[in-house]
């Protein structure tokens, strides 16, 4: 599939039920094979009918072993399709019958990886948090303008009912004027100090590392797949953001879209002041809202403050005070928001129709950015100026912060 859009040939013209014609499949390679990558991938090939997994690729050769009989095992309930493995991502970027890619790799390689499926000429799939810096995330829109490519951002909770009911209750004002709005996620991101353990012989850690600084093998960051727990690289800087990212990348996304902010963000940031603080910074709008990065009384959850009502939103539960205000009904005068109840399905639709998805990369890349921010303003513990249009500090210890120095020969700026 090229930039161009493609036809689709109806499968009932070409078989019977089940079939999949070859020019109206997607075929998809799956980079980073751990926990998350299984995931998707019985979210994708079950709830796309059109999508195949032909590839793969992984650092351990366990999880790639595995998520290779994964796949041709979702395959075979379909049409059916061989699955090859590779240990280099570029490999598998070099096929020319890869539609698309789905990058589940640790947050350092996301940008590197994105950038070159780009070039490459494949529609991409990135898991939250976009990038690991706001230097890298800008990269990745502009690769991704570029090349023409379909990107969506892994922020699902876009096509979910709760998140989009809030924010659409919130942007047309039905709690009144927006006051202040509470996000519970975790710690920011903390230097590793894990300590270094024998390499495992089916781990290739030299590419694990990959652009960012080199450090000992532990398998915190790592663990094997009999393991099956969440690696906890999202914790230390240089691999992850901390849970600032990790959840903040779902929740502050949600602020974003319900303020109207997808292609702007916050102007302000105001850490607390004590220095072991983990808790407590804030940051605001050019119109005045204020968010605050606080325990309210929920783990994972958002709570929209208006001056004629509050409104709480999480994966598990929507509801307001007063509790009428989620039932009421849009006017036909409202804004409504994009619509998807398939994050996967509206990827694959985007690529078909070569539009932009829910989550598209400038979205991702926005989101991404107040997380790194507010990480920033944490580290430095001082208030922090941001301008949105120049994606600038106020700040020049912060705005060196903006990006990372990358080890050769990777260099996510070269596209």
């Amino acid at each position: 599939m090229g930039a161009a859009a493609f036809t689709i040939v109806p499968r009932h013209v070409l078989g019977g039920r089940g079939y999949v014609a070859p020019n109206d499949r997607i075929n998809l390679g799956f980079i980073g094979n751990g926990k998350q990558a299984r995931g998707l991938l019985n979210a994708i090939l079950s709830g796309v009918p059109d999508a195949l997994a032909i590839a793969a690729c992984d650092v351990d050769k366990k999880k790639l072993d595995h998520f290779v009989d994964l796949a041709k095992q979702a395959n075979a309930k379909k049409v059916g399709a061989e699955v090859t493995a590779y240990g280099h991502y570029r490999e598998l970027l070099g096929r020319s019958d890869i539609d698309a890619v789905v990058v589940a790799t640790p947050d350092h390689w996301h940008a590197q990886i994105a950038i070159d499926a780009a070039k490459a000429g494949k529609d991409i799939y990135c898991e939250k948090p976009l990038a690991l810096t706001i230097a890298e995330g800008r990269a990745m829109v502009e690769a991704t303008r570029k090349y023409k490519r379909v990107f969506q951002t892994g922020s699902m909770q876009r096509s979910q009912e709760y998140f989009r009911r809030a924010s659409e209750l919130v942007r047309n004002g039905y709690i009144g004027q927006v006051k202040e709005i509470n996000v519970s996620v975790g710690e920011p991101v903390k230097e590793c100090d894990l300590p270094s353990l024998p390499i495992p012989d089916y781990l290739d850690w030299d590419t694990w590392i990959g652009p960012s600084f080199y450090r000992g093998y532990n398998p915190v960051l790592s663990p094997p797949i009999e393991d099956n727990s969440w690696a906890w690289w999202r914790g230390y800087k240089g691999f992850g953001g901390g849970l600032i990212t990790d959840w903040g990348a779902h929740m502050f996304d949600i602020v974003q879209w319900a303020l109207g902010m997808d292609d702007s963000g916050p102007v302000a940031f105001n850490p607390p002041s004590g220095p072991a603080a983990t808790n407590g910074l804030s940051f605001s709008y050019a119109n005045g809202i204020l968010v605050h990065h606080k325990q309210w009384g929920e783990g994972n959850a958002i709570q929209f403050i208006g001056s004629e009502g509050t409104i709480e939103v999480s994966r598990s539960f929507l509801r307001s005070n007063p509790v009428s205000i989620i039932s009421q009904t849009l006017k036909p005068g409202d804004k409504k928001l994009y619509y998807s109840d398939n994050h996967y399905r509206d990827w694959t639709n985007a690529i078909k129709s070569r539009t932009r998805p829910v989550a598209d990369v400038e979205t991702g890349h926005r989101t991404a950015t107040v997380c790194n921010a507010v990480n920033i303003a944490y580290q430095l513990q001082r208030p922090l100026k941001w301008n949105p249009k120049k994606e600038k500090f106020d700040d020049e210890s912060a705005n060196q912060m903006i990006s990372r120095p990358y080890r050769a020969p990777w260099n996510f700026r070269d596209f």
